[in-house]
C-alpha cells in the first residue's frame, strides 16, 4: 500500500487570510487536529495544527520569559512568539516548513517520517498541489482493516524451521547463533539465551508469524533476570 491508497481526500484547507477563530471552529466541527494552508493558486504554503494554537494570549498560555532570559533570546524569536500568540489569521500562526510525501510514498516511509519528525499528519502532494492527507488515524484504520494472513498450506517442520531461521538472520536483534530452534508437529520450541524479556518476545512473535506454526513454547533464559553460567561452576563462590 502507499499514500494514495489510504489518504483522506479531498482535503479541507484554509487560506493564509482565514481568521484564527474560523480555523478553530473548523478543527472542532470536522474533528481534525490540523488543516493545510494554501495560496490563491492552491499551492501548499503551510499547516495549522492544534500545536500552533496552544500558546495563545486569549488562554493566557503565551510564552513568558524573565527579563534576564529574554535579554539573551533573539528579538526575531521574541517577535515570532508574540505574533503566534496574538495573530489573527492563518499566516500569522501556521507552520511553514511542512513535511510532505507523494501519492506513491509507502506506508513505511510515512511512518518513518511521522516518528522522526514527531508529526501527526503528512500532506500528499501531486506536483505542487495537495491531493490528500495521511494522518496517524489513517494508518490506524488501515491496521484495523488488515486481516491476518491466512494460508491453506500446511508447512512441514523442516520448512517452518528453515523459514524462521531465515527471518531471524535478517534481524539485527537476533542472536541466532546463541539459540536453538526445534520444531515438532508444528510447535516451535525456542531454546537458549536472550538478553532481555523484549528479545524473547520478539523471537516468539517471529515464530508465530511463520506459516504453519501451531504454537510456540519458549524455554529461554533471560540473562537480565536469571544469570546463566557460561561454564560449569562459573557462578560458584
Amino acid at each position: 500500500m502507499n499514500a494514495a491508497d489510504i489518504m483522506t481526500a479531498p482535503v479541507i484547507t484554509v487560506t493564509e487570510e482565514t481568521p484564527v477563530r474560523e480555523i478553530v471552529n473548523i478543527l472542532l466541527a470536522r474533528r481534525i487536529s490540523g488543516v493545510p494552508v494554501v495560496d490563491g493558486e492552491g499551492k501548499l504554503v503551510g499547516l495549522v495544527s492544534e500545536g500552533d494554537l496552544l500558546r495563545r494570549a486569549e488562554l493566557g498560555t503565551q510564552k513568558r520569559r524573565g527579563s534576564w532570559l529574554a535579554f539573551f533570546t533573539g528579538t526575531a524569536t521574541l517577535a515570532d512568539e508574540y505574533v503566534r500568540a496574538h495573530g489573527e489569521v492563518a499566516r500569522d500562526i501556521m507552520t511553514r516548513s511542512v513535511v510532505t510525501v507523494s501519492p506513491a510514498a509507502s506506508l513505511a516511509e510515512i511512518a518513518d517520517l511521522m516518528e522522526e519528525r514527531h508529526i501527526k499528519r503528512v500532506p500528499v502532494l501531486d506536483g505542487d498541489k495537495i491531493v490528500g492527507i495521511v494522518s496517524r488515524s489513517n494508518l490506524l484504520r488501515t491496521l484495523a482493516s488488515t486481516a491476518p494472513a491466512v494460508s491453506g498450506e500446511v508447512a512441514d517442520d523442516q520448512a517452518i524451521r528453515t523459514a524462521l531461521l531465515a527471518e531471524l538472520s535478517g534481524q539485527a536483534w537476533s542472536r541466532r547463533a546463541d539459540n536453538s530452534v526445534v520444531v515438532s508437529d508444528g510447535v516451535v520450541h525456542l531454546w537458549g539465551l536472550v538478553t532481555t524479556r523484549e528479545e524473547q518476545r520478539a523471537l516468539e512473535l517471529a515464530a508465530k508469524g511463520i506459516t504453519g506454526v501451531k504454537a510456540v513454547q519458549s524455554h529461554m533464559i533471560v540473562l537480565s533476570e536469571e544469570p546463566y553460567p557460561l561454564f560449569p561452576g562459573a557462578l560458584m563462590v
